[in-house]
């Protein structure tokens, strides 16, 4: 069994890849050392050493790369441009917040064979289908556990095997198993054996009793059978005959069963583990919502000081982070811009340690990224600090690196009534700033209460203001306070996102455009929140709002953004770089259309004359709570936690929803002892939903700790209105948001009118 087919190691260049490269790994303009380089024979695993380390490797996966970049487009590799030529470097980039890898080959040619055999080999593993998935991953074990290379496996190795497979099982069982794989009873498996040895050993009863449950002679499913299933537990209605029909012809690798028109267990779990067995609703998946809405109704993936990898204080500024922004389905980025000691603005975080790149080289790395995930439009958040000189420098840039992807024209030359749609806009940068005057051309050229949006966070995070909105005498000090000079060409580029202070709903809905939009701090937007829902609700369906994180969370922490979009507050941003539930959250809000970063708010956020507060769902026209129940069945080869030998998890699924106040809730199974492969749970989690159009589940698998805090496993998140009912799998996450394949929830799902 060869998983990777013989035809890819005949291509010429991954030939050279399997024969070995020495390839110089570049981590700064200092820090250049040659390692040795191949691809093992897999097909799969990349392989690298240095010269002088004895023993010591490393090793990753082709599946961990998302794509390699020609030249110089790292700040690595940009940093010693003059000493290697581009022709020789190239960049392979992995998925999630993984650094990249920089390359310089010791000839254009080998460069050319590893750029080009690395981009088939991703091509390959993204293009694998189900069943190939499985036996590549059949595949890799058996080539981890074959310690002597001699391509058999006695029953040590078997046995050391499954527990780096978290699989804790007595001895007895596992000779059991051993035994009936071993048909030439030598005494050890070959690679054949050994796949029918996994085959016995992932043998699902669970699948096995839905399967029977629906099968007449408990060997296959016939087409009316099959579907019935789809109909009764799937919740399929009218399409399950066809659905069926198309569900034999994808998933069964039976061609007898096929001619039949009938399903096989192994087609069914097939069916059951593939994109349509899961719990992502495919229809949802897709671009399917109306992109034709004035902007401010629709939530819009943001991130808070784009520039930042780490923490706010000392953390390295790149333009890297951007790219993984952008790639995330971020649509909002931001840019604190300074001046420069050379006349150039320079971006970091003003007053910290933080390092600093040039305002133009980001505006460069926009230009390039900013339309690969999504062709919807992208705003740049300016935050400006400098003088009027390199403001107007500013400006130049971004009309000459972005030229008319820079949209600093009226759309139809009309001052508008409402926002233009994302549909209107797409291929377009908007600019965030400050303007003087308004689109209806009052020319005032110094402009007044001029708080950067983030020095507001003074008063905002002392609380220091008592609730509610400021009274008028407070404003005029505010004036007083500060009169900074704003470059005509920086503003007139200004269009639809026009930065203004914000003076309450009440002076918004008299006196406010539609075009203006204020920024706020999350403690001050949350006390919004819960003193005036409905009016905060109203002021987002007509005008943007943007949120952004305290100034004390230096660390990088994130918000909940859910409070947020509680309120319809659309630009939400958030620290992309730090990993965890509310990046979690935001993935799963984005996940669905196409995850194109923006997402079409529910039809009661979108009215200005709306009357829904989050506090009081239940008053809302056309309120209907839902009764959601989640029967957690069973787990399917988690990952392992802690890489001790001989340690395997105790695995419990917490399932979590995040949405209006009354319905934030957390149920969990308990905990199986021992058991990463094949954990059973079958217990059922129940919850009401007040607001499914904004709530948003969370599943995540923990391993046990009666001593200390439970270990992270994996977790996945999406909306409620995403969830396809009936027996489903959920395929999990790491904490950086990629896929850990094969890792699954095996979940049966039902949801009903509360009645």
């Amino acid at each position: 069994m060869d998983p990777e087919g013989s035809g890819i190691r005949d291509d010429p260049h991954v030939k050279v890849m399997m024969a070995g490269s020495t390839l110089r790994k570049v981590k700064s303009r200092s820090w250049k050392k040659p390692r040795h380089f191949r691809l093992l024979e897999d097909g799969l695993t990349i392989w690298y050493k240095s010269r002088w380390a004895g023993k010591g490797h490393s090793t990753f996966s082709v599946t961990e790369l998302e794509a390699v970049r020609e030249g110089h487009q790292s700040e690595v590799l940009l940093s010693i441009a003059e000493e290697f030529p581009a022709d020789l470097c190239f960049t392979l980039v992995f998925h999630g917040r993984q650094g990249n890898l920089d390359l310089v080959a010791e000839s254009p040619e080998e460069a050319r064979a590893w750029i080009q055999g690395v981009r088939k080999l991703i091509h390959k593993a993204q293009t694998m289908d189900e069943k190939e998935r499985l036996d590549q991953w059949v595949w890799d074990w058996f080539q981890k556990a074959d310690k002597n290379k001699d391509g058999k496996m006695n029953f040590k190795e078997v046995r050391k095997l499954l527990k780096m497979m978290n699989v804790d099982m007595n001895e007895e069982h596992a000779l059991h198993l051993f035994t009936m794989a071993d048909k030439s009873e030598s005494g050890s498996l070959e690679i054949e054996q050994f796949v029918h040895f996994y085959k016995i050993l992932t043998q699902r009863d669970e699948v096995w009793k839905v399967f029977q449950d629906y099968s007449g002679d408990g060997e296959k499913l016939l087409l009316d059978e099959l579907e019935s299933f789809l109909r009764m537990e799937q919740h399929e209605g009218e399409q399950s005959t066809q659905h069926a029909r198309e569900l034999i012809d994808r998933c069964e690798p039976s061609e007898t069963a096929k001619k039949q028109g009938a399903m096989s267990l192994d087609g069914f779990q097939m069916y059951l583990c593939s994109q349509e067995g899961s719990i992502f609703k495919p229809e949802h998946r897709v671009l399917y919502q109306d992109m034709s809405q004035p902007l401010s109704h629709y939530f819009i993936s943001s991130s808070h000081n784009t520039y930042l990898l780490e923490d706010q204080l000392r953390g390295h500024s790149s333009l890297e982070a951007y790219i993984q922004a952008l790639k995330r389905g971020c649509r909002c980025v931001e840019v604190d811009s300074w001046d420069g000691s050379d006349g150039e603005p320079v971006v970091y975080h003003g007053h910290t340690l933080t390092s600093k790149i040039l305002f133009r080289d980001i505006i460069s790395t926009l230009k390039e990224y900013a339309f690969k995930a999504s062709d919807f439009p992208v705003i740049l958040s300016l935050e400006n600090h400098c003088g009027v000189e390199q403001q107007a420098l500013m400006a130049q840039h971004l009309r000459q690196i972005l030229g008319d992807t820079l949209l600093t024209t009226l759309l139809d030359g009309q001052t508008p009534q409402q926002l233009p749609s994302p549909q209107e806009l797409k291929g377009k940068i908007l600019l965030k700033a400050k303007k003087i005057g308004g689109l209806e051309n009052c020319l005032d050229e110094t402009l007044t209460d001029e708080v950067s949006d983030e020095e507001e966070m003074a008063n905002d995070d002392a609380e220091s203001l008592a609730a509610g909105d400021p009274p008028a005498e407070c404003l005029n000090e505010n004036k007083k306070k500060s009169k900074s000079k704003l470059s005509r060409e920086l503003s007139d580029l200004v269009v639809y996102c026009k930065s203004v202070h914000f003076h309450g709903f009440e002076h918004a809905r008299s006196h406010s455009k539609c075009y203006e939009m204020s920024s706020l701090s999350e403690s001050k937007a949350k006390r919004l929140a819960k003193e005036a829902g409905t009016d905060f609700v109203q002021h987002n369906a007509r005008q943007l709002s943007r949120i952004y994180p305290s100034g004390l969370r230096t660390d990088s922490s994130n918000y909940n953004p859910q409070d947020m979009w509680n309120v319809g507050c659309q630009i939400v941003a958030l620290n992309f770089q730090t990993a965890g539930l509310e990046m979690d959250l935001n993935d799963g809000l984005f996940r669905q259309n196409n995850r194109c970063g923006y997402v079409l708010k529910p039809d009661f956020m979108r009215d200005s004359g709306a009357q829904f507060s989050p506090e009081k769902p239940e008053e809302r026209q056309g309120y209907r709570p839902l009764r959601l129940s989640i029967q957690v069945i069973s787990g399917q080869q988690l990952p392992k936690v802690n890489q001790k030998e001989g340690s395997i998890v105790d695995p419990l699924v917490r399932v979590e929803i995040h949405g209006v106040p009354q319905d934030q809730a957390k149920e969990e199974t308990s905990h199986i002892n021992n058991n990463g492969f094949n954990p059973l749970w079958n217990e059922t989690l129940n919850f009401i939903i007040h607001t499914p159009e904004l709530a948003l589940v969370r599943f995540v698998v923990e391993d046990y700790d009666k001593a200390s805090r439970n270990d992270f496993i994996g977790q996945f998140t999406l909306p409620f209105t995403c969830i396809q009912a009936g027996f489903r799998h959920i395929h999990l996450l790491s904490k950086d948001g990629t896929a850990i394949p094969p890792s699954s929830l095996f979940v049966n799902i039902s949801i009903s009118e509360l009645t």
